[in-house]
C-alpha cells in the first residue's frame, strides 16, 4: 500500500486500476494532532449537548445531499456493490446520526438517582462527563459506518476525535475527513490521520484518553496491551465466527435465503457474517439443495444490479484459500464453488458452501472473512447449542424455528453479544440496542444509551443542604455503637421495625 513518497495508493479491487493517492500523515506529527485535539476539547466539551447535535444534523444533511457520490466512493474503494454501499454502510450511519440527534440530549443529561433512607436528607445524581480525546481506529470492510458511528457518539458526548481509517480503503478515509469539514465542525474537533500500521501504532502510543478499535483479534490484543500500560480505557470490536442454527420446523426457504445473504453479503467480509451453519439432520439434505438454488441465482460484478462484489484486501484472499484447502484435503466436499486452484485471477471469489466438515477444522474455528460457508448437521437442541458455543468467538448468532419458546430458550444459552431469531445480522442496524462481542469478539459495547455513555466518565454526585451542624456517623463515636447496632438491626432485618429505627435515629441526631 505504501509508495516511496509516503503516499497511500487506492487500488480498485474490481479493476486493479489506480483510483488515486492520499498523503500519509507523518509520524512526527502525532503530538501535534493530540495537542490540537486537547485545545479544541476545551471549547467543544463546554458546548451544550443540543449545540453539538446541531453539527451532527448538518453532517447528516450534507451526507444525504451527496449520497450517490459517497456510495460510489465506497464501492470503488472496497469492491462491494453499490446497493451494499448504500444499504449496509451509508444507511446505518445516517440512522445512527438521526438516533443520537433524537435521543442524545436525554441520554447525556444529569440523571437523578433515588437516595437510600440511611442517607436521608441528601440528593443523588449521575453526570456524564466527556473523556477527552478519543482515538478511533476503523477497518476496511465497512469503512464509513464503522468509522463514523463511533466518531459521532464520541462527539455528541463532548469529546474530540482523531480518526485513523484503514489504509486499505484510503479514499473513504479522505471522504470522511471532507464530510466533517463540509459540515462545518470547528477546527481540531475532528482530525483524520492517514496511514498504515506504523501510523496506527504511533497514535495508539500517543496520548489518547480513550481508544475505540474495530478490526482483527490480533491487532485488538496489541492495542489493549499498549493501552493497559497507561490505563487508557478501550472498546474493542473484533472478529466473529457467527453460528446460524436452522431447526427442522423453520421456514426453510426463508432460512436458506437468509443464510446465503448472511454468508455472502459484502463477499463475506462482515464481522457478523454467518460463518457456521448448523442444520437439523432431518432436513439437512433438503436444506443443502435450497442453499445451492439460492447461490446459483447470485450475480457477481460491480454494477448496480450485481449481488456480490470483490474481496477488498488481497491478504484476506489467502486466508480464505488456506481454510478451504485444509478442509478439502481432510475430506470436506463442495456444495457450491470450486477448489482454490480453479479460482479466476483477481479479487472475485466464488460463493463457496462446504459440507462434511469436522469441528476441529480451521473453516469452523478461525474467522474466514470471505465467501466461505461450512454446513454441519445436528441431532438435538443441546448439540446445536454446544456446537454453536464451541469457538473462541461470540459476536452474533441466529436461530431459525417456528417454536418461539425454543428459539428464546436457545438464544438465551448462546454465548454471544447478540442473537437474532428468524433473521440475521440486523441487530447492528438497531441503534437502540447495544452492539459488541463476548469472548475474543471484543470488549465493551456501543450503540444505545450505554454506547453513548461509554465515551463519558460516569460521575456520582451527592448534595446536602449543609444546614445541619454534623452527620450522625461523624466524630465523636462515644455512646454511638449500641445506637447504630439497634438502628441497623431494625433496618436490615426481613421485617423492618420502624419504631425502633426512628427512635435510634433521633437519639443519634441528638448525640451530634
Amino acid at each position: 500500500m505504501h509508495s516511496a513518497h509516503e503516499r497511500l495508493q487506492a487500488i480498485s479491487p474490481s479493476t486493479g486500476k489506480l483510483l488515486g493517492e492520499i498523503d500519509e500523515t507523518p509520524i512526527q506529527h502525532v503530538d501535534v494532532f493530540y495537542e490540537k485535539s486537547k485545545m479544541a476539547f476545551n471549547q467543544w466539551s463546554e458546548l451544550p449537548v443540543s449545540q453539538r447535535l446541531e453539527y451532527l444534523k448538518k453532517l447528516k444533511e450534507y451526507m444525504v445531499e451527496n449520497i450517490e457520490v459517497i456510495a460510489k466512493t465506497i464501492a470503488d474503494d472496497t469492491g462491494k456493490v453499490l446497493t451494499e454501499a448504500l444499504v449496509a454502510d451509508i444507511m446505518p450511519t445516517l440512522d445512527a446520526i438521526q438516533h443520537i440527534c433524537q435521543h442524545g440530549t436525554k441520554m447525556l443529561k444529569r440523571e437523578k438517582i433515588k437516595t437510600p433512607l440511611l442517607l436521608i436528607g441528601k440528593k443523588s445524581f449521575v453526570e456524564y462527563m466527556p473523556r477527552g480525546v478519543v482515538l478511533v481506529i476503523s477497518p476496511w470492510n465497512y469503512p464509513l459506518q464503522l468509522a463514523v458511528v463511533p466518531m459521532i457518539s464520541a462527539l455528541a458526548a463532548g469529546n474530540t476525535v482523531i480518526l485513523k481509517p484503514s489504509e486499505v480503503t484510503p479514499l473513504v478515509g479522505k471522504c470522511i475527513e471532507e464530510l466533517f469539514i463540509s459540515a462545518g465542525f470547528p477546527d481540531g474537533v475532528v482530525q483524520v490521520a492517514h496511514g498504515g500500521k506504523e501510523v496506527g501504532a504511533a497514535f495508539t502510543n500517543g496520548s489518547p484518553d480513550y481508544i475505540f478499535f474495530t478490526g482483527s483479534v490480533r491487532t485488538g490484543k496489541i492495542i489493549q496491551e499498549v493501552a493497559a500500560k497507561n490505563l487508557v480505557p478501550t472498546t474493542l470490536e473484533l472478529g466473529g465466527k457467527d453460528p446460524l442454527i436452522v431447526f427442522a420446523d423453520a421456514n426453510l426457504e426463508r432460512a436458506a435465503k437468509g443464510a446465503v445473504w448472511a454468508a455472502f453479503t459484502n463477499s463475506g467480509q462482515v464481522c457478523m457474517s454467518a460463518e457456521r451453519l448448523y442444520v437439523e439432520k432431518s432436513v439437512y439434505p433438503r436444506f443443502l439443495e435450497l442453499l445451492k438454488k439460492e447461490v446459483d441465482k447470485l450475480v457477481q460484478g460491480n454494477d448496480e444490479n450485481s449481488d456480490i462484489g470483490t474481496m477488498t484486501f488481497p491478504a484476506q484472499v489467502e486466508i480464505v484459500k488456506k481454510q478451504l484447502d485444509e478442509a478439502l484435503s481432510r475430506g470436506a466436499e463442495l456444495v457450491t464453488g470450486v477448489p482454490s486452484h480453479l479460482w479466476q485471477k483477481g479479487m472475485y471469489l466464488p460463493p463457496t458452501i462446504v459440507k462434511n466438515v469436522t469441528h476441529d477444522m480451521k473453516i469452523i474455528q478461525e474467522e474466514a472473512f470471505g465467501p466461505l460457508l461450512p454446513v454441519v448437521p445436528f441431532e438435538t437442541e443441546e448439540q446445536a447449542i454446544t456446537l454453536a458455543n464451541d469457538t473462541v468467538y461470540g459476536l452474533n448468532a441466529s436461530v431459525w424455528t417456528h417454536d418461539r419458546a425454543k428459539a428464546r430458550r436457545v438464544a438465551s444459552r448462546l454465548v454471544s453479544g447478540a442473537v437474532v431469531i428468524n433473521d440475521v445480522i440486523v441487530t447492528v442496524a438497531h441503534h437502540g440496542l447495544p452492539f459488541g462481542g463476548t469472548k475474543q469478539s471484543g470488549i465493551g459495547r456501543y450503540h444505545g444509551s450505554g454506547g453513548l455513555r461509554t465515551f463519558c466518565h460516569e460521575k456520582a454526585i451527592m448534595e446536602d443542604s449543609g444546614r445541619r451542624k454534623s452527620e450522625i456517623q461523624w466524630y465523636p463515636y462515644k455512646g454511638k455503637y449500641p445506637l447504630f447496632l439497634n438502628l441497623f438491626k431494625s433496618y436490615f432485618q426481613s421485617k423492618r421495625n420502624w419504631s425502633t429505627f426512628a427512635r435510634m435515629y433521633i437519639k443519634l441526631l441528638k448525640r451530634n
